[in-house]
């Protein structure tokens, strides 16, 4: 394990693989893999539908070469593995990406090659999951033939201001020798410096509980919603009052979804069930949580009754489709579910975000995204995402898409009180 000799391998060009990639390709010769050769293509030509690189970035490195080919991945030593790792319509973890990245590096590993996971997972999943993978098919063994570590990524979709490079690491080693000069890598590129965790499973924990604590404390921010509701509360004005005290934690209410938060604590409950604990805190906050679509959209649907508008045919406009603003990020949104809730009530749901692919948002969902809004049309509008574009246009020009009759609803706060019908 040699820092000069080392050629990087990035498995998985998403969210979180291809700034690794572009960051690592200032300092070592990098491969960036996908199986999407669709994806492959618009990086060669420099486009980025995740919007996280710029197009300079992608065309000037002659550091870095985007390929679909397994071959391409040969001259490797050093491979990190970003695929996603989502949840099944169960709730269960499916490492199915994960496991196949294993067996693909498997096949290519050579003596002397490390092996890091970013991709989130369970505490253990990398030594009972992966490992064994990486053993069997190549024949080697751990911590004598090749290394493994676990460096959890913290990549914030569309967010300008935490990159890479100033988000402190955790890194880890499946030894001392490999866990220092993973931690001796990821250095080269992370500017805000690396913390050392103690083992691999420790690496996988500190990951998983920091998007559990953040679940957990969006959901009791969403109780409160409900609770301040049924009193005719504005929450946003409680909480504006509460957090003059110096330690009050400004969380807000609204939809929990995207490929973490919404995601990474039913890794956690599942591992802990099947060691024989059943997590009852972290559970009842999924379910608050994910309950948040159906309580919004039987809010919409009384505001619409008691403007006397008809529910059944009403046309419903859902302003925005990512799971977060300011992001094309459509994994895990829950915005879907709102529409799946108002089109049982058979409303005609239109659903417009100028930030997400259309030919996404058809494949993932089967939702066609209108591309032009229609004045003096819609029955009920739902301003779901608070992407600037919503803010820009403003709420008159909001108004003007409805008929005289209509009701705004406002999940994220975009709009004052007395500007809208009802906020969440």
């Amino acid at each position: 394990m040699k820092i000069t000799s080392t050629k990087i391998g990035i498995i998985g060009l998403g969210y979180v693989g291809l700034p690794l990639a572009i960051e690592f390709s200032k300092k070592f010769p990098v491969v960036g893999f996908d199986i999407n050769a669709s994806r492959i293509l618009d990086l060669q030509n420099g486009i980025d539908i995740t919007n996280e690189v710029e197009k300079s970035n992608l065309t000037k490195s002659k550091n870095i070469t985007f390929s679909s080919e397994i071959s391409a991945l040969e001259d490797c030593n050093f491979y990190i593995v970003t695929v996603p790792t989502p949840i099944t319509k169960n709730k269960k973890p499916d490492l199915g990406p994960l496991l196949s990245a294993s067996q693909t590096i498997a096949k290519l590993l050579k003596k002397g090659d490390v092996v890091v996971y970013e991709s989130t997972v369970y505490p253990g999943a990398t030594e009972e999951d992966c490992i064994p993978i990486l053993e069997k098919i190549s024949g080697f063994s751990l911590n004598k033939d090749f290394h493994v570590g676990y460096s959890p990524e913290r990549i914030n979709p569309g967010d300008k201001s935490h990159r890479l490079p100033n988000i402190k690491k955790v890194t880890s080693g499946s030894s001392k020798k490999s866990a220092d000069f993973i931690d001796k890598v990821y250095k080269k590129i992370i500017t805000a410096g690396t913390y050392q965790a103690e083992s691999i499973k420790v690496a996988e924990a500190a990951k998983v509980i920091e998007n559990t604590q953040r679940d957990l404390n969006i959901a009791l921010i969403n109780e409160l919603t409900i609770i301040f509701n049924l009193m005719d509360i504005d929450t946003e004005a409680v909480l504006k009052a509460a957090e003059t005290k110096w330690n009050f934690l400004p969380f807000r209410p609204g939809l929990v979804g995207g490929h973490c938060i919404g995601v990474d604590p039913y890794y956690l409950t599942h591992k802990s069930q099947s060691l024989g604990y059943n997590p009852e805190i972290i559970l009842a906050g999924r379910r608050i949580n994910d309950g948040m679509a159906s309580f919004v959209s039987t809010q919409l649907v009384k505001l619409l009754t008691q403007k006397n508008i008809k529910i059944n045919s009403a046309k419903i406009l859902i302003l925005g489709l990512s799971f977060k603003e300011n992001c094309p990020d459509i994994r895990n949104t829950k915005v879907i579910d709102i529409i799946d809730e108002l089109s049982g009530y058979n409303c005609k749901v239109s659903v417009y975000d100028p930030w997400v692919d259309s030919n996404e948002a058809k494949n993932e969902y089967g939702i066609n995204l209108i591309q032009e809004l229609q004045p003096n049309y819609y029955d009920g509008i739902v301003v779901a995402v608070p992407h600037k574009d919503f803010k820009k246009m403003g709420i008159k020009k909001i108004k003007e898409l409805c008929k005289s009759k209509h009701a705004i609803y406002d999940l994220k706060y975009l709009f004052s009180p007395n500007e809208v019908d009802k906020r969440l």
